[in-house]
């Protein structure tokens, strides 16, 4: 069995799905296991078909024919679920997703809540409603995965759960929702991580980059829940290789802290971006690649000197110029080569790939 993790370095937005799709194109005996966050990810695959998908719900390599597990890290939305499962089955695709019964699941009314915070403190949250469902759990409000196939505990669960809230609001539609979730033969709720015999690979797709963690993001923008490996770890497993994920500049959907923003970047507009302002989220940023942060990032997340780590860099054809800060002071190349010679030296990371727009496809870069 191999295990394969991919990680984003930053703020997300990185291209961890269509590398984690390349990864499947290459074994397409895998399984995905998304093992933090839950349906706050958006990750774009397109494939040379012009098939294309922005996965929220399911993993980044269902359009290779990879089946996915959700972990008890991961929260979950049904309505979600039900949404994107008719999406993928409109484009000719019938996958199948194993949910970890112990999944906490997000409610209209987390949803709700975590609009109505967002609004108040603008912190930068999607109001998809994984961080308030988390806290909810953490208050003894559950409402986990395997709860939803009892329809008297749903319902029991439901109406305190609006109680926590104080809402006057009844979602009897959710509950149909769930009800029907709980008949599909394709979702399938599972105690633990499905028999690995009956895969070659285990690939781990991140959702949020590392500079989103709940311990050494920049609070309180940040996710809640852990980016590394610690929850892969706890489900019992090391990572034989590690992909950490950037783009060649940096991206930001949202507000909190990004560095860089002030110096001017020649970065090309990207036709197959999905990550489009909105009101809520906030402003799609990008600015110059800080090799600071990556390099804060992977130490803090304790990838530092680990053999197996590797580095996939994005979007490298839509700089106009190589340019990176470091220590704070703006670097221009000539060259693409200077340019990943010079993020090998200070990450100290030898075996880099480079992944094109908006192909999946990865290329190792030798020097």
């Amino acid at each position: 069995m191999n295990t394969k993790a991919v990680i984003g370095c930053l703020f997300g937005d990185e291209g961890k799905g269509k590398v984690v799709s390349y990864l499947c194109s290459q074994s397409p005996n895998s399984l995905v296991i998304r093992y933090c966050g839950g349906q706050q990810a958006g990750h774009h695959v397109v494939l040379r078909s012009g098939l294309d998908h922005v996965f929220s719900n399911f993993g980044s390599g269902t359009l290779q024919g990879c089946d996915t597990y959700w972990s008890q890290y991961c929260s979950v939305d049904p309505i979600g679920i039900l949404n994107e499962y008719d999406v993928l089955a409109n484009k000719g695709i019938v996958p199948t997703l194993f949910v970890d019964e112990r999944c906490p699941v997000t409610t209209p009314y987390d949803k709700q809540y975590n609009i109505m915070l967002n609004n108040a403190n603008h912190h930068g949250s999607c109001g998809v409603g994984v961080g308030q469902t988390i806290q909810r759990e953490q208050d003894n409000y559950s409402l986990l995965f395997g709860d939803l196939y009892f329809p008297a505990i749903l319902k029991i669960k439901l109406e305190l759960i609006r109680k926590y809230y104080s809402f006057k609001t009844y979602f009897d539609e959710f509950i149909n929702s769930c009800i029907d979730l709980s008949k599909m033969k394709n979702i399938i709720p599972v105690p633990n991580i499905p028999n690995s015999t009956h895969y070659s690979n285990f690939i781990f797709e991140g959702s949020q980059g590392l500079l989103l963690d709940q311990h050494y993001g920049f609070f309180p923008h940040v996710t809640r829940g852990d980016t590394g490996i610690v929850n892969i770890q706890k489900m019992g497993f090391e990572p034989q290789e590690i992909f950490l994920v950037i783009r060649a500049y940096q991206t930001k959907h949202g507000n909190g802290p990004m560095t860089n923003e002030n110096l001017s970047c020649n970065i090309q507009p990207n036709s197959y971006e999905k990550n489009f302002d909105n009101g809520l989220q906030g402003k799609f940023r990008t600015a110059i690649l800080d090799l600071d942060l990556v390099k804060y990032a992977i130490y803090k997340s304790g990838l530092q000197d680990k053999s197996n780590v590797s580095l996939t860099i994005t979007c490298l054809d839509l700089l106009d110029e190589y340019c990176l800060t470091v220590r704070g002071e703006k670097l221009i190349f000539k060259s693409k080569c200077q340019f990943i010679d010079k993020i090998r030296a200070e990450l100290s990371i030898d075996k880099i790939f480079l992944s094109h727009n908006p192909f999946p496809e990865m290329v190792e870069f030798l020097s």
